[in-house]
This record gives C-alpha cells, sequence and structure tokens, in this order.
C-alpha cells in the first residue's frame, strides 16, 4: 500500500490553520487563565525550581542547574495535564475545582510521563558528559568561583554552543510528540502512540505555525526563569491554556 495511503486517516484527523494562529492561542489562553486563577500551577512550579536548585547545590552539582532548567521545556507539557482539564470543563460551560483538575494525570498521561521524563534524564546525562568533556581537564574552583571561572574559560562557547544544540533537538522532538497529545489523550479515549502520532502530523501540517507557536513558547518560558524562576506564575497556565486551544484547532473531533 503507497504511503500516501497509509497517511489519509491521519490527515484526515489535523486542520491545517494559517501561520499566525497561535496569537489567537495565546488569546485565548489569557482568558481562561484569568477566568481561573485559583488553578494556575504556576507558583508551584516556581517553588519546585527554587527547591531543585537548592538540592543540586547542596549536592555540589551546579553544573546540572541549566540543564535541569531546560527540563521545563520537555516536561512542562505533562505538567500542564490539569490546565488542560480546565480549558476542557470551561469549553463545555462547567467549573473546576483543583481536585477535579488534577484528575487530569490518567495511566494514558502517566506513559506519556514516562517518555518525558526518559527524554529529559538522557538529555541530563548528556548535558554531564559535555561538561566532562570541555571542561573534565582542569581543576574546578570553588562553587563561588565558578560562574567567574566559566566565564573566563576559552572552553564555554563550543561547551555553549554544543550544548544547546543537542538541548534544541531533544525539545524540537518533545515538541512534536506532545504538541497536542497531551491535551487529546484528556479530551479522547485514544491510545497514546496513535496520539503522539496525530500530534506529529500536526506539526509536520502546520510547520510554519507551530515553528511560530514553538518559539513563542521558548520566549516566555525562557523569560519566566530569568527572574529565577518566578515568571513561571504567569508563563505556565498561559502556555497550557493556550495549547489546549491550539489542540482544538488542529485535530479534527
Amino acid at each position: 500500500m503507497p504511503i500516501e495511503a497509509l497517511n489519509a486517516p491521519l490527515r484526515s484527523r489535523v486542520r491545517r490553520v494559517a501561520s499566525d494562529r497561535p496569537w489567537v492561542w495565546i488569546t485565548l489562553g489569557w482568558r481562561d487563565m484569568m477566568a481561573h486563577r485559583a488553578i494556575s500551577l504556576g507558583a508551584a512550579l516556581a517553588l519546585f525550581g527554587w527547591l531543585l536548585s537548592l538540592l543540586l547545590f547542596e549536592a555540589g552539582a551546579p553544573w546540572a542547574i541549566l540543564p535541569a532548567t531546560a527540563g521545563f521545556f520537555i516536561l512542562a507539557p505533562l505538567l500542564a495535564a490539569p490546565l488542560y482539564e480546565v480549558s476542557r470543563r470551561a469549553e463545555q460551560g462547567q467549573a473546576t475545582t483543583l481536585a477535579e483538575a488534577m484528575r487530569a494525570f490518567r495511566p494514558q498521561i502517566a506513559m506519556m510521563g514516562v517518555l518525558l521524563l526518559i527524554i529529559h534524564l538522557f538529555w541530563v546525562r548528556v548535558a554531564g558528559l559535555l561538561f566532562a568533556l570541555f571542561f573534565g581537564g582542569v581543576a574546578l574552583p570553588s562553587l563561588a568561583q565558578l560562574p567567574m571561572a566559566m566565564l573566563q574559560s576559552e572552553a564555554l562557547l563550543p561547551f555553549l554552543v554544543t550544548g544547546t544544540g543537542f538541548g534544541c533537538l531533544l525539545a524540537a522532538g518533545s515538541f512534536a510528540l506532545t504538541a497536542v497529545s497531551l491535551p487529546m489523550l484528556i479530551d479522547r479515549d485514544i491510545a497514546w502512540l496513535e496520539a503522539v502520532t496525530i500530534s506529529v502530523q500536526a506539526v509536520m501540517e502546520n510547520s510554519r505555525a507551530m515553528a511560530l507557536w514553538a518559539g513563542l513558547i521558548v520566549l516566555f518560558t525562557g523569560l519566566a526563569l530569568v527572574p529565577f524562576f518566578l515568571g513561571l506564575v504567569v508563563a505556565m497556565p498561559l502556555i497550557g491554556h493556550a495549547t489546549w486551544h491550539a489542540y482544538r484547532d488542529l485535530v479534527v473531533r
């Protein structure tokens, strides 16, 4: 059977949208966020970021803070599952409590969580190997002097370029896998592998719109991480709710 015939059922489930459509998703996401400010989860993520940084400092692994922080880009779609449920219920005119939103973590969502966790752990391992490759040949200074020593090192630029390249590849892959699959698993009784396949197809069929959407996610999340995770209080619920509307736009019911 031709490949086109195999792809036809998937394409019939995916809509093509205008390249600037992500701005509409952001607008609708802002509306949902303002209507459900009590269930934002952003503050919880910011607190988790502080605790994670503290633990890594205490463990003597400050190099892991950057790749662990980058894990927000990989794991955030999973952590936003309750927000998808809030938007789904709001679309049906239903109010949602925090307990009802947390029920979004279903077995199929757990399977996706395992997949994303494996990707994240792989990225942390790669980051550790890259750090050892570029800085392992010299004696590391004390923790207080480490940032300045790295800034003065000739290995810093190739380390950042290589690490950013690997990180972008993994983030792009996880984005394609989760762009609409997680909201779909909450909205429908569907196998997680099928949801992932449709998600990848949606990204491929709407490459320009999804490139803009991915760029906006990186921009908002990056800006949110700069003030020591405080920006996640706004960025997390905004992107989470907007992702639901992206799914509703891209996938045919």
